[in-house]
């Protein structure tokens, strides 16, 4: 049973950082497509960005735009784990963020079959 486990979320004044992590059991890790979504509350869920699978390398990385050039989203394939990297925080990305996985290679924004419980993150002003 494919299991995702978010963790890092937290309170952080606007303008700050933090680095939320996503831990999979799997022993095929690399060949999972990852990624990152938020829902806020009373919003919808909202793709947030992703990085394909990869055999070594880092994998390729898309972001949605209201992210772009603040969020950066890597992998250590050795520890089964994802990541996301938050600067520049505004209240607006206050929300739960969710990590999810696929083997079926989606596209960027899904759909995705293994979804984690999600961990919050608060951004205040």
């Amino acid at each position: 049973q494919v299991q995702l486990v978010e963790s890092g979320g937290g309170l952080v004044q606007a303008g700050g950082s933090l680095r939320l992590s996503c831990g999979m059991s799997t022993r095929t890790f690399s060949g999972y497509s990852m990624a990152w979504f938020r829902q806020a509350p009373g919003k919808e869920r909202e793709f947030v960005g992703h990085i394909s699978k990869s055999d070594g390398s880092g994998g390729f990385t898309s972001y949605a735009d209201s992210v772009k050039g603040r969020f950066t989203i890597s992998r250590d394939n050795a520890k089964n784990t994802m990541y996301l990297r938050m600067n520049s925080l505004k209240p607006e990305d206050t929300a739960v963020y969710y990590c999810a996985a696929s083997l079926r290679g989606p596209t960027p924004a899904g759909p995705y079959d293994y979804w984690g419980q999600g961990t919050q993150v608060t951004v205040s002003s």
